[in-house]
């Protein structure tokens, strides 16, 4: 029995689901077939007089209602219909099945999340163009024309489509489109005009040459080696093995676990690496090319839908050998995993909140588990979950306890917001402002983090008061000055910023309130008019291209100034860096998170870890009103572990997670009569056992998210608890009414 004190891959294979029942002796007749729709289960489908039975794992198309669609055979037997009244599948399609691995996955997840069958599963298969044939191609590429023309005046549209493809092979209209940032339409009048040709390429593209791991890529320090070698061991020895690859910053844990990735490649596997945002992942990719001489396929939200097509049959057909992506990569039907790779393993955005509502660092050990391979979880802050696992022996640990090379880590220095002096509609304090001038004189780099995007984070009238609030939402317009309109942050509702109040018609008396990273370039303009600064948000980035962009030119040393929320905090390795200033540091020690210190801690410390990662020496000023508070004193005592120590006995005192179990129920309707009574009614049937608490029905801090009203409870368990049974039996005795949804979130991360 494993023991109950933390979270591990059993914990999520054991959901108290019932055991798969064997085939029925003479239903050869009929198949179970799972769409991916929001079904429970498998329909049965009868098999065409004279056709050979399907596989389990098969994709084929059947009828449903007046539609056709694609599926896959599953386990399990039929129901009680007699073949009769069966309808007959369509087709079985020409693709590699299913293998039993991913599809034990696919219902472990669902047992899990208490997510429909066939929504797991459609994540799987969410390529509709992967599942149908293949059709030729048709390609542009540069004509001798095209060539000539790039040395005439061109309109910048055109020029950008013929320059795009001057050392590229021929790309289909819309991949060209995008990569040049113009409309379909610019690329087609090029081919009119005869300035690009068309050429047809076969149904399936080569991809690209498989990374070579023979090649030497940069020599091993003696702690790299060190670490590497338990990692690739694992590898070559098979089986499922989770470690922990727990490195301080700057050490150099990527090139220790390509290693890995190596070996994996060595003995014929492929290998996934998740990375929590892609868009990250640009100087991640180069140091890949620089290793293994070619890109890796990349699967993210970014990609073409013909790139998407693409990369999934290159998966499933076994000749993509290493992906790098974003947490839904986690779903792709590989053909021969042999090693996942999770890095930044602690990240908050590795959490799915939408649909499915899963945790992708949890789910990758649980797939790993079930397909019998290892798994290395990479981090210079692991989670308190992954901390608690290498405790209780589930998983093991390799460290890097020393930055790479000569570089040292920076000396963290707090300052004491309450004893500085700022003048009006100013944040940054004197000491910071000295050290950003004394960087700039020495020829150095430095990067301000604050994680609030916009200008100002509240806009109010100071004649009358009003302050602008999403229609939507109840959550405040964000100024964003750049494009000069309000935005809502969680909807995307977006208004211009007009001239006067809507509530009053004063003129010029809107004012902003609290500081934004676009405020903070404004200040920092004003003080230092010579320094050259840059914005890093993902509201002015338009993708990974763009992110790439701008770190090359940050590296190029184009930029004194770095400013930047969250997506500053890691991945980036800038070497003339030496100086990070923290502005309100204590924004995310607020709203009654479980997770508030633990997240604030590891975001400040990843920070902080972009400074003095080359020759020069680094430093980190962190503003902040609490200097006392323990997430403070951690980081510049650089102790982190006494930091985790106390967080997980308060955890354990609390019986919060890791310790004890957490599940989310949102009740959502489009009006609040609606909402109010499905949340009674769930309050009323509410599980009333031993070692299970309900709190709630409260409103949500954000009582209307996206027009709909919201209603939360909160189910606090032991870890002994089988909580999806309980779940399930509490919302199989309400009845929803009306417009109502109710979602369930395992283990919530959010709790708006």
């Amino acid at each position: 029995m494993p023991d109950s004190d933390a979270s591990s891959p059993a914990d999520i294979c054991d959901c108290g689901e019932a055991a798969r029942p064997e085939s029925r002796p003479g239903a050869a007749c009929s198949v179970r077939v799972l769409l991916p729709l929001p079904l429970p289960a498998a329909l049965d489908y009868l098999v065409p007089e004279g056709a050979v039975s399907p596989e389990p794992g098969s994709f084929v198309r059947v009828p449903l209602g007046t539609r056709s669609l694609v599926g896959v055979v599953w386990e399990g037997t039929g129901g009680e219909l007699p073949a009769g009244r069966l309808r007959p599948l369509l087709e079985i399609l020409p693709l590699p099945q299913l293998r039993p691995e991913l599809r034990r996955f696919v219902e472990r997840v669902a047992a899990y999340t208490m997510a429909p069958l066939g929504m797991v599963l459609r994540m799987t298969m969410g390529v509709a163009a992967a599942l149908e044939p293949s059709r030729t191609r048709r390609l542009c590429a540069l004509a001798s024309a095209g060539c000539a023309a790039l040395g005439t005046h061109l309109p910048p549209a055109r020029k950008r489509v013929l320059e795009t493809l001057r050392n590229r092979p021929p790309l289909a209209v819309a991949e060209l489109a995008r990569l040049a940032e113009c409309g379909p339409g610019v690329v087609r009048d090029l081919v009119r005009r005869g300035l690009l040709e068309e050429r047809f390429a076969p149904p399936e593209p080569p991809m690209s040459p498989a990374p070579d791991w023979r090649l030497s890529g940069s020599p091993l320090s003696p702690d790299q080696a060190a670490a590497a070698r338990p990692l690739v061991d694992h590898v070559c020895a098979g089986g499922f093995r989770a470690t922990v690859l727990d490195g301080v910053t700057g050490s150099g844990k990527t090139e220790t676990y390509f290693a890995a990735l190596a070996a994996a490649l060595a003995a014929g596997k492929q290998a996934l690496v998740l990375l929590p945002e892609i868009a990250l992942g640009a100087q991640w990719l180069e140091r890949f090319r620089n290793r293994f001489g070619v890109l890796p396929a990349q699967w993210h939200s970014d990609i073409s839908q013909a790139e998407r097509r693409d990369t999934w049959r290159a998966v499933a057909d076994g000749r993509a050998r290493v992906v790098v992506g974003a947490r839904s990569a986690l779903f792709l039907p590989f053909a021969e995993l042999g090693l996942i790779i999770v890095d930044e393993e602690h990240d908050s955005s590795y959490k799915q909140e939408d649909g499915v509502i899963y945790q992708a660092r949890d789910m990758a050990v649980l797939r790993a588990s079930l397909a019998q391979i290892p798994i290395i979880l990479v981090s210079a802050t692991p989670s308190l979950e992954t901390v608690v696992n290498v405790a209780r022996a589930r998983y093991e640990r390799v460290v890097l306890p020393r930055r790479h090379g000569a570089a040292e880590l920076p000396a963290v220095r707090l300052v004491d917001m309450r004893r500085e002096r700022i003048e009006p509609a100013r944040f940054l304090a004197p000491p910071l402002v000295a050290e950003l001038a004394a960087t700039f004189e020495a020829g150095q780099q430095a990067l301000l983090f604050l994680n609030r995007r916009g200008y100002a984070p509240l806009t109010l009238c100071r004649a009358c008061g009003h302050r602008f609030q999403c229609p939507s939402c109840t959550a405040w317009l964000v100024e964003h000055r750049f494009t000069r309109r309000l935005l809502c942050h969680h909807c995307g509702h977006a208004e211009p910023v007009p001239p006067f109040c809507p509530e009053c018609l004063a003129a010029g008396a809107l004012v902003p309130c609290g500081p934004g990273v676009e405020r903070l370039l404004e200040e920092v303009t004003a003080r230092f008019p010579a320094a050259r600064a840059a914005l890093m948000v993902s509201d002015l980035l338009s993708g990974p291209r763009a992110a790439a962009q701008l770190a090359q030119a940050m590296t190029e040393r184009r930029y004194d100034l770095l400013i930047g929320t969250q997506i500053v905090a890691k991945g980036h390795h800038f070497p003339m860096l030496t100086l990070v200033g923290v502005v309100d540091a204590d924004l995310g020690l607020t709203g009654g998170d479980l997770r508030a210190a633990e997240r604030t801690y590891q975001l400040l410390h990843q920070v902080g870890g972009r400074a003095g990662r080359a020759e020069h020496k680094g430093q980190v000023l962190i503003q902040t009103f609490m200097p006392d508070q323990p997430v403070m004193q951690a980081l510049a005592a650089g102790d982190r572990d006494r930091f985790l120590e106390a967080e997980a006995a308060a955890r354990r005192h609390a019986g919060l997670p890791p310790f004890g179990r957490l599940a989310a129920l949102i009740v959502s309707a489009a009006d609040s009569e609606t909402c109010d009574f499905t949340a009674r009614a769930l309050s009323r049937a509410a599980p009333q056992l031993p070692g299970v608490t309900v709190l709630g029905p409260a409103p949500a801090p954000l009582a209307i998210l996206r027009g709909r009203h919201r209603q939360r409870f909160l189910v606090k368990a032991t870890r002994e608890a089988r909580l999806q049974a309980i779940l399930r039996d509490w919302l199989s005795r309400v009845r929803i009414a009306g417009s109502a949804r109710i979602q369930v979130d395992i283990d919530p991360y959010s709790f708006l």
